[in-house]
């Protein structure tokens, strides 16, 4: 698994490379963003590590180009802003997953086997009729484009990478608010019901798991 490690902290990243090469990764490290956007060219990379505060071009930057010329590689973020707003703008930004600084490296090695793995599906999400186009970030249904706001799409992004599966309520306010905390709660209950109503007749259906959160599932028909 090819993997580049994208980190300016060359203790940290001394100790990274040398963990995750014993646990089987093939790691390239670069600090420098230039650096690393040059490298991300190849296209040989099954997933990134970034680190936001770099020199060259800040990992912001250089997810915005990376994801502006097509490349649809995983890239896990890994940094010590953690605030909710920080990680809302690293996921629009392009980051398909984040995790801020202290953290567990049984939790790093979980998530990028995780990002990878869905990477390497042969086909795109779907539930239903409802299609998801991973590397476009566009829904569609009989292949017509389904038209929904951001928020909307984040949300319905967030229930389609694991169809059946819940994802708490926090998890969704995270992706689809930046806006402050205290709102995302009855903000979510009426973006809940957008999305709804735009997937009438896709079959395709958002549940609630109270006490759990929402999971996307097939819409069961009546015999």
């Amino acid at each position: 698994m090819k993997l580049l490690l994208v980190e300016d902290d060359f203790d940290l990243s001394g100790a990274l490379t040398r963990v995750l090469r014993k646990r089987g990764f093939d790691v390239t490290h670069s600090n420098d963003g230039i650096e690393a956007l040059a490298l991300l060219r190849s296209d040989g990379f099954e997933a990134v590590i970034l680190d936001l505060g770099i020199p060259g071009i800040d990992g912001l930057q250089l997810l915005q180009r990376l994801r502006g010329r097509g490349s649809t590689v995983p890239v896990l973020v890994l940094t010590a802003r953690g605030s909710v707003g920080e990680r809302v703008t690293g996921l629009n930004a392009g980051a398909d997953d984040y995790l801020a600084k202290p953290f567990d490296l049984d939790e790093l090695d979980a998530r990028l086997r995780a990002l990878v793995r869905r990477s390497r599906g042969l086909d795109d999400p779907r539930c239903g009729e409802l299609r998801y186009e991973r590397g476009s970030g566009a829904f569609y249904v009989k292949e017509q484009a389904l038209e929904l706001t951001r928020r909307e799409s984040a949300l319905l992004a967030a229930l389609m990478a694991q169809p059946g599966h819940a994802v708490t309520r926090e998890r969704l306010a995270l992706l689809a608010f930046s806006d402050d905390a205290l709102s995302q709660g009855e903000g979510l209950e009426v973006l809940v019901h957008r999305v709804r109503k735009k997937l009438v007749g896709t079959g395709a259906q958002v549940t609630t798991l109270r006490g759990l959160g929402y999971l996307l599932q097939e819409e069961k028909r009546a015999a």
